[in-house]
């Protein structure tokens, strides 16, 4: 793996295979023999020199010429057209300023945002990010960044946090169904590698894949994740309270099976969907049950997808996010500089949790985006001087310039599915 400041090795000194090569979704055409290329310029040649004594040069001012124009487009290479991800970033009282920090980091103008501050923040905060929001002139041209103007209230140990992000992707399914990704980040989240190196990889990939760590090992959790019954204060009350929980349990259901992972997820539209418009009703009869379950989250969509024939099997065993649990706290340890080599060469697209303004946050800025400080991370569609305003100037925004972060990322999903493990570990009952 190679050091976040060294040069980027070349195609030749990398010894794994190609994602696309791996994948077999863009199958090149043969190389031509040395003889058959000789015998093609030859042609050609004798081509131009006979269309060259048979026609009249034209004139200065009549364009190109039609003969020889389609010549240089004939061997083109295709490319992928790039991927839209739909980020629902989410934060709570005093996270206005590392959302809209998040947002800066992943911004690209292919995606499609929304902010969500849920009731705790006062009003105020939410309309200083909507007024950051439109005082922006890139978020404002690109008209792509939305804010949340009545907020859900999300406990995170219930299920309030499932009917959230089902309500901000059916938000953002209204806005626009050219996605091909939802993503959600806590504003305690932050990426490490840009999105032009995401998009990049993601290009490659079938656009039905869903990133999703799961188990149907329940463990320990079938006594204190499952069988409990609460109540979640974030369905029916404006400020939080403590979650009440019955004196009774239930048993696990027969009727299908309840799988496990993790609160984060890089999930298909086509999944999204599935679960907010299809006309199969599973999702909201498992919406039912997880509703007085606690930790619903990291139970719900998991156990949609390996229930869904449809979709068990376009699941990656890995979300793509580099967290540390800490098993006294039962929460998720604060990441510092001392984990940046390990966040490097997890391979991952996103890191969770840290401090607010950590100083590990400006290292991943400099050595990783390359993100000047209130910047929005530089990608092929910026054409401006490097600084601080290298993005006030648009190319095309299809156009991606990856970095070593997608090497990075190319190897770690070869990784995964190049071991022998990707179909073993897909929806196993265990």
């Amino acid at each position: 793996m190679q050091n976040s400041t060294a040069p980027a090795p070349s195609q030749s000194q990398l010894h794994w295979p190609s994602l696309s090569t791996f994948l077999n979704l863009r199958d090149p055409k043969p190389k031509p023999t040395l003889l058959l290329y000789s015998f093609l310029f030859l042609s050609l040649l004798s081509l131009t020199l006979i269309l060259s004594l048979s026609f009249t040069s034209p004139s200065p001012h009549s364009g190109p010429d039609p003969f020889l124009h389609p010549i240089f487009h004939t061997h083109k290479p295709s490319t992928p057209s790039p991927p839209s991800l739909a980020y629902l970033i989410s934060g709570s009282h005093g996270d206005s300023p590392r959302i809209l920090r998040l947002l800066r980091a992943t911004y690209h103008p292919l995606n499609l945002y929304l902010l969500h501050l849920d009731p705790s923040a006062p009003h105020a905060d939410r309309d200083h990010l909507a007024l950051s929001v439109q005082s922006d002139p890139v978020f404002k041209a690109a008209q792509n960044v939305h804010v949340v103007g009545r907020p859900d209230f999300a406990y995170h140990k219930g299920s309030s946090p499932v009917s959230l992000r089902l309500h901000a992707a059916a938000i953002l399914l209204r806005l626009s169904q050219n996605w091909d990704w939802f993503v959600s980040l806590a504003a305690d989240a932050y990426p490490l590698v840009t999105q032009d190196d995401l998009l990049h990889i993601l290009s490659f990939l079938p656009k039905d894949m869903n990133f999703v760590n799961h188990s149907s090992y329940i463990g320990w959790k079938e006594a204190k994740k499952l069988k409990p019954i609460i109540v979640d204060p974030g369905l029916y009350l404006s400020e939080g309270t403590e979650m009440f929980y019955a004196t009774q349990k239930r048993e696990l259901p027969s009727a299908y099976r309840v799988f496990t992972g993790s609160s984060f997820s890089i999930l298909s539209r086509s999944f999204m969907e599935f679960c907010i418009l299809g006309e199969d009703n599973f999702p909201r009869i498992l919406l039912m049950y997880f509703a007085n379950t606690p930790s619903s989250l990291s139970n719900y969509f998991p156990t949609v997808l390996c229930n869904a024939r449809q979709f068990n099997r376009t699941v990656i065993n890995q979300n793509l996010l580099y967290a540390i649990h800490d098993s006294h706290r039962n929460d998720l340890r604060p990441l510092n500089s001392t984990d940046f080599d390990d966040m490097i060469h997890s391979g991952a697209v996103f890191a969770q949790k840290f401090q607010n303004d950590d100083p590990v946050l400006d290292l991943i800025d400099q050595k990783l985006l390359g993100r000047s400080p209130r910047s929005i991370v530089p990608g092929g569609w910026c054409l401006g001087e490097p600084g601080n305003n290298t993005c006030l100037t648009w190319g095309d925004a299809k156009i991606l310039r990856p970095g070593t972060g997608s090497q990075r990322l190319e190897k770690a999903i070869v990784e995964l599915l190049a071991n022998g493990t990707f179909r073993s570990r897909q929806c196993i009952y265990e």
